[in-house]
């Protein structure tokens, strides 16, 4: 079947491991699940008192940009965004307003950041989805705490990730494309940088200028530039919002582009794919895609 659906279905309890994999995983087929975190003390417990008292003065890491978007095609660049190392409860009067900042702020660090930088927060979710573990065989390579600003916004990328992605309270907004749109979806290569503070508060992109040349979608799928990309106007993107309570399955390969409510506070677990028949299949696609384009 190569047709994809209009919308994103939904599925009122989580599945058993064989049903999950039978009809989501092995089809590569994105679906969301309600009921499958509702046990979690996290929906109740997280509010900012709590996450305050309990992490509170802990120093972690937290990604700054003067645009909100980190990790994103910027001025001819592939721009990372500046690390900046403080205490937690500095960064939630950011996201309370109760100090202004003209910068974004968001706890978007990956690399397991739950369980390195917020272990204090692992007992109220779980170590892994128990199911889904059993469907893969395996356990998550990472687990993943995620909370910031409004304009915070995760660029259009895909991932080699089988990603549940939970959210815990507030809103999460995302624009989809299957692997099979990469025709549509355009990649150049570009220099890495870094966002760096300067001594007067402003941002400078500074080059990264012994890494590698960085390809990336620098398509803005909100708001296209179908005269520079004519091609995306073909693709078929689909929308949905994940609420509070709500887990998405984000299967690998998948396209997404992220937005979120202010304050939205998410769990997401990465399972590592598997490099299969799947996998040959969009290389195959993405090197017809590069070839098509040098004729």
């Amino acid at each position: 079947e190569l047709g994809w659906p209009e919308s994103i279905s939904y599925l009122d309890r989580p599945p058993s491991p064989l049903e999950f994999y039978r009809e989501w995983v092995s089809p590569n087929k994105p679906c969301i699940i309600r009921n499958a975190i509702s046990h979690w003390p996290a929906l109740k417990k997280w509010t900012s008192a709590y996450l305050r008292e309990v992490i509170g003065p802990k120093v972690v890491s937290v990604a700054v940009t003067p645009n909100g978007y980190a990790d994103a095609v910027f001025q001819d660049r592939f721009v990372m965004p500046e690390e900046r190392q403080m205490p937690f409860m500095d960064f939630l009067d950011i996201v309370e307003k109760k100090v202004t900042s003209p910068n974004v702020f968001y706890v978007q660090k990956q690399c397991s950041n739950l369980t390195e930088e917020f272990p204090e927060l692992v007992c109220d979710v779980q170590p892994d989805i128990p199911w889904m573990s059993e469907a893969l065989g395996k356990k998550p390579d990472a687990v993943n705490f995620w909370l910031g600003e409004s304009a915070a916004v995760t660029s259009l990328h895909k991932d080699h990730y089988e990603n549940l992605y939970c959210v815990v309270s507030g809103e999460k907004y995302f624009l989809l494309h299957p692997p099979s749109d990469r025709p549509f979806i355009p990649y150049e290569l570009y220099q890495p940088a870094t966002y760096q503070v300067s001594e007067d508060g402003s941002f400078e992109i500074v080059d990264e200028k012994t890494s590698d040349k960085v390809p990336w979608i620098p398509l803005d799928p909100l708001n296209p530039n179908l005269e520079l990309y004519p091609e995306y106007a073909q693709a078929k993107p689909l929308q949905c919002t994940v609420k509070a309570g709500e887990m998405l399955y984000l299967p690998s390969l998948w396209f997404h582009h992220v937005q979120q409510s202010h304050g939205c506070i998410a769990v997401n677990y990465w399972y590592d794919m598997e490099y299969d028949l799947k996998y040959s299949y969009y290389q195959l696609l993405d090197c017809l895609t590069k070839a098509v384009k040098t004729l």
